[in-house]
């Protein structure tokens, strides 16, 4: 599938959350039909190796979005421990996000 860039101007959503005792940041921008077309996720300071690794994450995840992949099927896609929680910051994101109505212009 051909990716499906978002358009210059978009709604876009930031909030906060926690996992395994770190903060993260996460920016959602969404497609004008709602669906989430990008993340950007940041933790703790710029340059270390725990923000370079959710930010890089993010963008992989982006890409996957752009490209046809639902919030659903990525967020499944996620470490999980045997009782279904997420393991790490993006499997809670996508959860917060699977849990959230879908944005509306």
């Amino acid at each position: 599938m051909k990716r499906e860039t978002l358009p210059p101007r978009r709604q876009c959503e930031t909030f906060e959350f926690t996992c395994a005792k770190f903060n993260y940041t996460a920016s959602i921008g969404y497609y004008p039909d709602g669906r989430v077309g990008e993340i950007f996720l940041s933790a703790g300071k710029a340059g270390t190796e725990l923000h370079t690794s959710v930010r890089d994450a993010a963008i992989a995840v982006s890409f996957a979005l752009q490209h046809g992949a639902t919030i659903e099927q990525v967020g499944t896609a996620f470490t999980r421990t045997v009782e279904g929680s997420p393991e790490g910051p993006l499997g809670v994101l996508f959860d917060i996000l699977a849990g959230r109505p879908k944005a509306v212009p």
